[in-house]
């Protein structure tokens, strides 16, 4: 529970000054890191992942959290259950912070837009978190999450990294799920190849 906190913490401190996370889930995380707790003290077997804190891009589903990827017309639309990947990684015992800004469509090289404002590098505010998932290039690389999941067609994973001072992964496509990603490619199917979740 004590990491959990001071994450959530940490998150609270930066707020708007980076703007990386744009909707948190800190209560619920907090019950799940006690339940972890809980887990450790009664000597049972433990997932790998147990108790570590994750943040997500907006644009992939995290059950109850927004998934409008920057758009105005879907500031209300929440996501009714975790995308495939999430779950992995919830089932492994990690629990979730809340969902990090990302550039309108995923389709800029900067990670701001109408509903949630940029997204700010860690290192120096008055310089770009990179896009299109800068709201997890600069959590993690402020130290506001451990790690963080993301998507990738042409650098939105690897240049935010490279922006905020972390390692960025795109792995090969097909290995993890992209199912529960919006906008999700349909054409040209050359794309849809080349977008992974990473």
């Amino acid at each position: 529970m004590d990491v959990v906190g001071a994450h959530i913490e940490l998150h609270r401190s930066l707020g708007g000054r980076i703007n990386a996370l744009v909707a948190d889930r800190f209560e619920s995380a907090l019950e799940e890191a006690a339940a972890a707790d809980a887990l450790v003290a009664s000597g049972g077997d433990l997932p790998p992942l147990l108790g570590v804190p994750f943040t997500v891009k907006e644009t992939i589903a995290v059950q109850g959290m927004p998934q409008s990827a920057g758009l105005v017309a879907r500031r209300d639309f929440r996501s009714p259950l975790n995308a495939p990947a999430v779950e992995r990684l919830v089932d492994a015992g990690a629990i979730p912070l809340g969902v990090t800004n990302t550039s309108e469509l995923t389709l800029w090289i900067e990670s701001d837009n109408r509903l949630y404002g940029r997204t700010n590098n860690p290192y120096d505010v008055a310089r770009t978190a990179g896009g299109s998932s800068g709201g997890e290039g600069a959590a993690v690389g402020s130290g506001g999450s451990p790690f963080g999941l993301a998507s990738d067609i042409a650098g939105s994973i690897r240049i935010p990294s490279l922006f905020c001072g972390v390692f960025g992964h795109k792995p090969s496509p097909g290995l993890v799920p992209n199912t529960g990603h919006y906008p999700m490619l349909s054409t040209p199917e050359e794309l849809t190849q080349l977008l992974v979740s990473g």
